[in-house]
């Protein structure tokens, strides 16, 4: 049993649109993660994780998750998950989410594409 107290996660950004919590168990299976998003994040072009799945949940908030093909609308208490190397970005005024990753984040697989 682990356990990672909120003051013991590590804040960060993407961007001045993506503000992030990581809770990381330095498990290479599982991760999770929180993000406060206003705006479309990236700016430009979509944002990608080359190895892991994505599964989020929309803790409040709403908007659109954009990706090459479509695009879907979320709000609170609704979940998406994406699969490895789908393009996406987010579209919104304001959303909070908590985001689980497996096998778990790295920078080095997260990039920003056109």
């Amino acid at each position: 049993m682990q356990i990672i107290k909120s003051n013991d996660a590590i804040k960060g950004a993407n961007s001045d649109k993506c503000k992030t919590v990581e809770y990381s168990f330095n498990d290479k299976d599982i991760d999770l993660g929180t993000a406060i998003i206003t705006g479309r994040y990236p700016e430009f072009g979509y944002c990608v994780n080359t190895i892991s799945k994505e599964l989020i949940y929309v803790l409040n908030g709403s908007g659109k998750l954009c990706f090459e093909n479509e695009s879907v609308e979320f709000a609170k208490g609704d979940s998406i998950l994406i699969n490895p190397n789908e393009k996406y970005y987010w579209d919104t005024e304001y959303c909070a989410v908590s985001m689980a990753c497996t096998p778990a984040w790295s920078e080095k697989q997260y990039k920003l594409v056109e």
